[in-house]
């Protein structure tokens, strides 16, 4: 594929071997991405990930990941930095998008780019805030437990709940994914709730954290950087997640930087209340 707005440009989807420079950009970019996220993103949909080479180089990439029939989320926008202003971002978007179809599309816009977001009809639906800290020393909490293969189709139905769309292919790479430990926590017979902790390129990266109460929330973090005591940590809370917030704070993390959550139209009802920390600004 080329564009009329910038001729030498070539837009084509990407295999995994490719995704390791992009992440190489965004870490460029402070982003963070974690150590083997790839594995768990092509997982989901493999024909999702596109990078625009000039003369065989890889100068843009962004990622359009299909979640079912309805439902896409946008991520991984980026142009080298020693290229950018002359269009190779703006081609490689709307050849990604057009891989969408007629899905409403998410994304999570860093501040300097959610003027273009809307004039591509992306609407605010709420606002994001990473905090980053030095993981505190904990006892493991009562409770709480690695996940196992028996949990699967649990987490899978609880991470449906609380997402605009479902994602088993996705969840099934997340908790088994190289470095990744996923935690579970338990009423009885109920899963109220799960995490995830993964390796990243500056810090401990939490995410999801997704659970009934702030009191599974809490069990759930601690569980989860119990054995990162000392270390940097990180999670992305929403803005509508007051409790959130408050467990970020007293872990005394503190804020480090915002995105957008926004959308191109309608997304189907979920259980935002129990969205402690997003999964990954990433695939969402």
């Amino acid at each position: 594929m080329t564009s009329p707005a910038s001729q030498d440009l070539v837009v084509t989807q990407a295999r995994p071997d490719d995704w390791p420079v992009i992440a190489g950009w965004a870490a460029d970019e402070g982003w963070n991405p974690g150590l083997s996220d790839t594995t768990a993103f092509f997982a989901q949909d493999p024909d999702g990930f596109f990078v625009g080479r000039v003369d065989g180089e890889p100068v843009s990439a962004v990622s359009v990941v299909n979640f079912g029939a309805d439902y896409a989320f946008l991520g991984w926008y980026l142009v080298r930095s020693d290229l950018r202003g002359r269009g190779h971002g703006l081609t490689t978007w709307k050849t990604a998008l057009a891989h969408a179809g007629h899905r409403t599309v998410g994304l999570d816009g860093v501040v300097a780019q959610q003027d273009n977001y809307r004039r591509s009809g992306f609407e605010l639906a709420h606002r994001t805030t990473r905090f980053v800290g030095v993981a505190p020393a904990a006892e493991p909490p009562a409770g709480v437990r690695p996940a196992r293969p028996a949990d699967l189709s649990a987490i899978t139905a609880y991470d449906s709940a609380c997402c605009p769309a479902d994602r088993p292919r996705f969840v099934a790479a997340w908790l088994t994914t190289t470095g990744h430990r996923a935690l579970v926590r338990h009423d009885g017979d109920r899963l109220t709730g799960y995490g995830v902790i993964r390796p990243g390129r500056d810090t401990l990266r939490v995410g999801p954290l997704f659970a009934d109460t702030a009191d599974d929330a809490r069990a759930l973090f601690t569980g989860l950087t119990a054995e990162a005591a000392g270390d940097q940590v990180a999670i992305d809370v929403p803005e509508t997640s007051t409790a959130g917030v408050a467990l970020a704070e007293a872990a005394g993390l503190a804020p480090s930087f915002e995105t957008a959550r926004m959308y191109t139209g309608p997304v189907r009802d979920h259980a935002g209340e129990r969205v402690f920390g997003v999964t990954t600004l990433e695939l969402g």
